[in-house]
């Protein structure tokens, strides 16, 4: 990829990460406000009030920022058990059976019967 068209994407990536953690940071200051976990707190909740500040209020004012913590606070999610995920990956079905004999006495049978037929 050419460094001029690259630039534009990481800029963009940048931005998205910015604004990630900048509604994580929201979410934290009203879970310390609310005396709770940041995980209990919804984000999609977290960042639909701090938009509407943005375009409706002033969100440089010390009232609307506490107003827009408490907000925040109000909407907690349930407990959401078993949120832990290996990282493995699953055996999916192969168009061949797997090699279970030594290769050479796989190449005598195919000699002798042919290939084995799909596994589907």
């Amino acid at each position: 990829m050419e460094k001029n068209k690259s630039v534009p994407v990481l800029k963009e990536l940048w931005v998205y990460l910015l604004a990630h953690n900048l509604i994580r940071m929201l979410m934290a200051q009203s879970a310390l406000l609310a005396d709770c976990l940041p995980r209990e707190l919804s984000f999609k909740h977290s960042l639909q009030p701090w938009l509407a500040l943005r375009q409706y209020g002033s969100p440089e004012d010390e009232d609307g920022l506490a107003n827009l913590l408490m907000l925040i606070a109000q909407r907690r999610v349930g407990n959401r058990p078993g949120r832990i995920e290996p990282r493995a990956i699953k055996r999916r079905p192969q168009a061949y059976p797997l090699l279970t004999k030594s290769r050479r006495s796989a190449r005598a049978e195919v000699r002798k019967n042919g290939h084995a037929k799909h596994v589907k």
